[in-house]
């Protein structure tokens, strides 16, 4: 399967957006702490492991 830049951060977007989704809904904290602390920090981590991910991949993709 080929991946394009906006098909793999629609990934990132979907899988953030159900980690989310579910935690709100479980009712483990409140919605609005999920909202304002876990979401962003979700999000930043997996922008920051997606970065590091690609770089490693166009690395592995030269040698």
């Amino acid at each position: 399967m080929k991946f394009s830049l906006p098909v793999a951060l629609g990934v990132l977007l979907v899988i953030v957006g159900v980690g989310v989704g579910g935690l709100a809904a479980s009712g483990v904290m409140a919605v609005g702490t999920v909202m304002m602390m876990v979401a962003p920090s979700m999000l930043v981590f997996g922008l920051v492991a997606f970065g590091i991910g690609v770089k490693h991949g166009e690395f592995r993709a030269e040698g």
